[in-house]
């Protein structure tokens, strides 16, 4: 006993473990911290709505509301730093996508004084928190947004309810959307209009702006007077063309981009007004193969192949689009995902088939609505291919964890009417569901 004996001193002092910013951001999330708080101006914050989890660049929570010292809730986003000047350190103050901040909540207090502050100089309340109190458990499955009240009545609906409750949702958003494209025609017709409408589905979310400023920059009409040059005009304006020095690309690219830039120097003065900034451009969280340079030449092509197009377009079919969109193909292209990028070893289709669904669900189904074509059963089963942060975000809150949501989800229609409700509803409701009349409505269906 003596030889296996051991002295065992315990510390004087513990630190306490501090939880990293990801952990942070989900206790924040989970309620953890509480939700009311004095801030470092000693005014009262509460919490109506914690938001929902920003998964790509700008605040960690948005759409969130506090109330201020008892008064109306206001809406706007939630950013939940470790030091209180990481806001300065990490640009935010100067970034446009901080805009919208109404809260910034921080754990360590730098040495001097430090308020917080968007772009355009207006203050944003500050709230200290302090990772010492909270719980040692902690449960790392934190959902992208907190169930509604409404998930309560919708699990009651019988499956056949909840689907009709979608479909007249999904048409809702159908009518506006052709409705917009109406408008949108009377100013500029037809083909400019789809030319444009298609060239910002190109540019998926990421990238819509900049894809739709190219296609009013070169009009359609432009381009198809110019074919052999469109692809040079495209990428010139798009300001992809500003390094000529040849040395930069690889050996299977100079070729290409010499070409480009012949074509392109003679026009490039008097068209160097329209060419876009190089910081509109969003491509860190893109995938290679949507890479905006691929979706600007598939749209060079659908201007040089136009007629092709409304041919398509004018037989009213789903399959004929299909076949139209996933033909589209580029001789460099086809195997190139960048400019500066080695060619791929297989070939790579220009337009995936997800990106045709959302062109069909976006801008085609609208258009042949304006025609009065009878959309409802292409319209209805047509399969979704993809799901997105706004989606899941929805079906979260109306849905939760009722084992029927994948299956309501399946249809791009279904999709669509999940995002009007959650746009018509979660998004104009600051009360965190308590004054939101959507659960009432389906209690009322419930009951009838």
């Amino acid at each position: 006993m003596r030889d296996a004996a051991r002295v065992r001193e315990r510390a004087l002092f513990v630190a306490a473990r501090v939880p990293n910013e990801l952990e942070l951001q989900a206790r924040w999330f989970a309620g953890e911290f509480g939700r009311e708080f004095v801030s470092v101006t000693g005014d009262k914050i509460d919490i109506v709505q914690f938001g929902t989890w920003n998964r790509e660049a700008g605040p960690d929570f948005r759409d969130a509301a506090i109330r201020i010292n008892g008064s109306a809730p206001v809406a706007g986003c939630i950013e939940l730093d470790v030091l209180d000047r990481n806001w300065e350190t990490h640009g935010h103050a100067t970034n446009d996508a901080f805009e919208q901040t109404v809260l910034h909540v921080f754990v360590e207090k730098s040495e001097r004084e430090f308020f917080t502050h968007t772009k355009s100089n207006r203050n944003v309340p500050q709230v200290r928190i302090n990772p010492a109190e909270l719980p040692d458990a902690f449960s790392a499955n934190i959902p992208l947004a907190k169930p509604g009240r409404c998930q309560a009545p919708l699990k009651d609906l019988p499956e056949d309810r909840v689907n009709s409750v979608l479909d007249a949702a999904a048409n809702f958003r159908l009518r506006q959307k052709a409705a917009r494209l109406r408008r949108k025609i009377d100013n500029h017709g037809a083909d400019e209009t789809l030319f444009q409408e298609i060239a910002g589905a190109l540019g998926y979310k990421q990238n819509k702006l900049p894809f739709t400023l190219v296609a009013q920059r070169l009009s359609l009409k432009y381009l198809r007077e110019h074919p052999n040059e469109s692809d040079a005009f495209l990428f010139g304006i798009a300001g992809f063309l500003e390094a000529p020095d040849l040395a930069v690309y690889g050996r299977s690219t100079r070729e290409y981009v010499r070409d480009l830039w012949d074509k392109w120097w003679p026009h490039r003065a008097e068209m160097q007004r329209l060419i876009l900034p190089t910081n509109v451009w969003k491509i860190t969280s893109t995938r290679p193969m949507n890479h905006p340079q691929r979706r600007l030449a598939a749209l060079s092509i659908l201007a040089r192949q136009w007629p092709a197009f409304r041919r398509s377009l004018g037989q009213h079919n789903v399959k004929a689009i299909r076949n139209f969109l996933g033909s589209i193909e580029h001789p460099f292209w086809n195997t190139h995902y960048t400019l500066l990028a080695e060619p791929a070893s297989a070939e790579m289709a220009l337009i995936g088939e997800s990106r045709i669904v959302e062109i069909l669900a976006n801008v085609i189904f609208p258009f042949w609505l304006n025609e009065d074509v009878d959309l409802t059963n292409d319209y209805a089963k047509l399969p979704a291919r993809l799901t997105n942060r706004r989606v899941e975000t929805g079906a979260t809150r109306l849905f939760g964890d009722d084992p029927r949501r994948k299956g309501f989800l399946k249809t791009v229609a279904h999709q669509q009417g999940l995002l009007q409700i959650y746009e018509d509803f979660c998004l104009q409701d600051n009360s965190d569901c308590a004054q939101c009349p959507f659960p009432e409505q389906m209690q009322k269906w419930t009951a009838s």
